[in-house]
């Protein structure tokens, strides 16, 4: 009965941690069940570094057509399920095909990443950065592990902001004069 329960598990489990994760500063995001969990905050033009794990189960080996590591950015809207739209996607190698029989550590580096959006969780749509980890398999599926962080992008305020003054009327009638303290 035992064989039955474990023929539905992975063959294996899959870590991804970034290469700063420690010193990283840690934004609560909301997954789709409700929780609440703590992920990684970048901005655009950063360099995404880390490590995936990859750990057969005791006394199992994985055969596989490859392993591989995507950085994707998507939009998902909520009315349409399912089908997403990749506005980035980064692909890296990670291994060739072959076997894994013992803990495997792969390092992955995507250098000045360009992130333009920010992450978005709204009432119609969602947009999000994602790191998916695909182990490649002939039978039994692929095994897919998936990272999610927070890309938000800060720009430094305006140097110049100067007032603005607008006039408008009608002659020796009606004369409105706005002053605005910043132009932007």
């Amino acid at each position: 009965m035992n064989f039955l329960i474990g023929a539905f598990k992975p063959a294996c489990n899959i870590s991804i941690t970034f290469s700063d994760g420690k010193s990283r500063k840690q934004v609560p995001m909301k997954k789709e069940n409700g929780k609440t969990i703590m992920v990684s905050l970048f901005q655009s033009k950063e360099s995404i570094a880390g490590k995936v794990s990859i750990e057969p189960l005791q006394g199992k080996k994985i055969e596989h057509l490859g392993v591989k590591v995507e950085l994707l950015g998507q939009i998902e809207m909520y009315f349409d399920r399912g089908n997403f739209y990749d506005f980035t996607s980064l692909v890296r190698e990670l291994d060739v095909p072959g076997d894994i029989y013992e803990r495997k550590t792969y390092p992955f580096e995507f250098s000045t990443v360009e992130m333009p959006y920010e992450t978005y969780n709204g009432a119609n749509l969602r947009l999000r950065y994602v790191l998916k980890v695909t182990v490649s398999r002939n039978y039994g599926g692929s095994i897919v592990e998936y990272q999610d962080f927070i890309v938000r992008n800060y720009s430094p305020p305006p140097s110049i902001n100067n007032s603005i003054k607008m006039e408008v009327g009608i002659e020796d009638c009606l004369h409105i004069e706005f002053e605005y303290n910043k132009s932007k």
